[in-house]
């Protein structure tokens, strides 16, 4: 398989480029450290507000052609026009189940005794995570415990249900429990936590979790 990268759902290798190397670093944590004098450690702020929190990923991808100077400024021009300065979801071909979505920058180099174009595709502002594709979506008809299963990244799913029902969770050692007319609703204090998350649902009708997961 060529290694290729897809923008917006578009194959740049089906434009012509031939993917040269990925840079798609894990982004760094938030910290912050407070030395005080008589301390033998710092007082450190990474969790402050309960989790660990992430920079915007950064990332780059090189992309090379072999050709005349006029195709290659065309090539330039349709990926400029296109992606420049846009908000974009990127997926490698090693993980098309993934993408990350941030702002695209373009910066381009033509060697005419090579003949050979380079383009190189940079983001600074990438969110941290990388998102499924697809949204997950689990449901139960009636009452039952319902096990939801989540990537790394914390979610608020959005709750659907087609009657009064009564939902109970644990999040830590605090307990919730919240009854809900028909409708859809996004409770903040339902949230999925990494891996198996536990539900116990009361009611008669169907109640149906869409959410989407992500991981660094």
């Amino acid at each position: 398989m060529t290694p290729d990268i897809k923008l917006n759902g578009t194959s740049v290798a089906s434009m012509g480029w031939l993917r040269e190397t990925v840079s798609f670093p894990v982004p760094q944590s938030q910290s912050n450290t407070i030395v005080v004098p008589g301390r033998n450690s710092p007082i450190r702020f990474t969790k402050a507000l309960g989790r660990v929190s992430y920079q915007p990923r950064s990332f780059s991808l090189t992309f090379s052609m072999l050709g005349t100077r006029k195709r290659y400024d065309q090539m330039i021009a349709e990926m400029a026009n296109h992606y420049a300065g846009q908000l974009i979801k990127v997926s490698t071909s090693e993980e098309p189940e993934l993408y990350a979505i941030g702002t695209l920058e373009t910066s381009s180099e033509y060697d005419p005794l090579l003949s050979k174009g380079q383009l190189v595709i940079s983001c600074e502002d990438a969110d941290s995570y990388r998102y499924h594709n697809e949204e997950t979506i689990v449901n139960l008809t009636g009452s039952g415990t319902l096990i939801i299963e989540n990537d790394f990244m914390p979610v608020v799913p959005v709750i659907t249900t087609s009657a009064e029902t009564a939902l109970s969770w644990t999040i830590g050692g605090d307990s919730f429990r919240k009854s809900l007319s028909a409708g859809t609703w996004t409770l903040p204090e339902f949230e999925l936590q990494a891996g198996r998350n536990t539900v116990t649902i009361q009611g008669n009708g169907t109640t149906i979790f869409r959410f989407r997961e992500g991981r660094l």
